[in-house]
């Protein structure tokens, strides 16, 4: 049997394990401990979850019949089809997958190394910081006002942590929302007093051993507070202060340097096939470098919910389908205090630049506005002028808002105008939404075609 394997045990490589079960021998070579959800992260340092709750199953991968190796792979032979791992393994492929996922960035910055600086994408440093807020921490600062970072912000401040949130941008989650669309979000973290500092750098990073002090561009300086009645050596146990990057991610390809293996600046190059430059061999996931389905050109696209679809599309294309993978949209969302946020697609910030567009808007209530449950919901489709072509959308609410992202995400990938979801056709129901006559996306394509020329 066709033997396939896989570096890197994320959701790309669980995906493809569940479709390739029983039709081809594979195996998966993960060198963490454990297969994270990462984006539950979060939550665990909240205190909602218990750590175990965010570490997936090996049975997800051994329970396909997959063989589950914990294990680096620290070199690769293209021509002798072979890989070499850490722990002196050799295993030969007849199809190899790279899905080696990414790393977090950390700025290249005076004092980037000292103790006490983190980022947050692994199990030990999930733990590593929850150790520090059992242990008594007494502030925060997580740099990257992205999803993870205003999460992270969030859980820190509500185990009683001084948090401030910095972004070189002027406004929270500059990759999901457009300015206004993310007032909300700003004032329910001001409101649950967190220190916001946005459209600021970090310059540096002081201390000896461990971090004592962040200076931005402005000369502002936060700095670790000495209470009375500790000594130095007190403080130096690093309690006062942390700080976590949530900048962005990195490709993890290093291993592949000198080996002619094609990788771009934002990971390994493939066609719409995922195949790379070598035969017989594919990448998938967080490691791979690709497109904007909607520009066209090479966008990031660092999400679970893009690895998994590039997995299963890969997987199938295996077995013999002749599919394609048209690109990201990057639909995401997250939550802020009462209120959830989405996006898709672009952004009228996004898209300057790229194309004309026009935006709708349009704001009803979650439920009928005479029920008690009703709560505020507004949404952002973005057209293309002219043809009024849909290219993204963004929601915000005081209800969960995946349903509606998901549907702009299809209306996007499709090809739907403004005019056909003005004609989309809906549910309704006291507690579910608002009265018959309106429908959230339909009166937000209205406006589009209303102020159309």
């Amino acid at each position: 049997m066709e033997h396939v394997l896989i570096i890197g045990g994320g959701p790309a490589a669980i995906s493809m394990a569940k479709i390739l079960k029983g039709r081809k021998r594979v195996t998966i070579i993960r060198p963490e401990p454990h297969s994270m959800i990462y984006c539950a992260m979060p939550y665990v340092l909240e205190g909602i979850i218990p750590a175990n709750k965010s570490l997936k199953k090996d049975s997800l991968v051994t329970e396909t019949g997959a063989s589950l190796i914990r294990d680096r792979v620290v070199r690769v032979d293209f021509d002798g089809r072979e890989v070499c791992t850490e722990g002196g393994r050799k295993l030969s492929y007849d199809r190899l997958v790279i899905a080696t996922g990414a790393d977090p960035v950390v700025p290249r910055i005076h004092g980037s190394g000292l103790d006490g600086v983190f980022t947050f994408k692994t199990e030990d440093d999930m733990m590593r910081i929850a150790g520090y807020i059992d242990k008594g921490l007494r502030k925060a600062v997580v740099v990257g006002a992205g999803a993870i970072g205003v999460e992270l912000a969030q859980a820190l401040n509500s185990r009683g942590v001084e948090t401030h949130l910095v972004d070189m941008e002027e406004q929270l989650l500059p990759n999901l929302l457009d300015r206004h669309m993310a007032d909300e979000a700003e004032h329910e973290l001001i409101g649950l007093g967190i220190n916001l500092h946005l459209g600021k750098a970090v310059t540096a990073l002081h201390g000896e051993r461990f971090v004592r002090g962040l200076v931005l561009d402005d000369a502002h300086t936060i700095r670790e507070e000495m209470t009375d009645g500790c000594s130095e050596d007190e403080h130096s146990s690093g309690m006062g202060l942390i700080v976590i990057f949530a900048v962005g991610m990195s490709p993890n390809v290093g291993i592949f340097a000198g080996t002619g293996l094609a990788v771009g600046k934002d990971g390994v190059l493939v066609n719409d096939r995922m195949e790379t430059n070598i035969p017989g061999v594919y990448a998938a996931g967080d490691c791979v470098q690709y497109i904007s389905a909607i520009t066209g050109e090479v966008t990031p696209g660092k999400l679970a919910t893009n690895a998994v679809p590039m997995g299963r599309l890969l997987a199938r294309r295996i077995l013999g389908s002749d599919e394609t993978y048209p690109g990201f949209y990057n639909g995401a969302a997250t939550k802020v205090g009462k209120y959830f946020l989405g996006g898709t697609g672009l952004s009228e910030r996004s898209a300057a630049g790229r194309m004309d567009v026009m935006a709708g808007y349009a704001e009803l209530t979650t439920a009928f506005p005479i029920m008690p449950t009703a709560g505020m919901v507004r949404a952002k489709i973005i057209a293309e002028r002219g043809s009024h072509r849909i290219v993204g959308g963004q929601i915000v609410s005081e209800q969960p808002v995946t349903d509606k992202i998901d549907i702009l995400t299809t209306a996007v990938r499709y090809g739907l105008t403004a005019e056909d979801l003005m004609m989309f056709c809906y549910s309704s129901q006291p507690y579910q939404s608002y009265f018959p006559a309106g429908n959230i996306l339909v009166n937000a394509s209205e406006d589009i075609l209303r102020n159309a020329p």
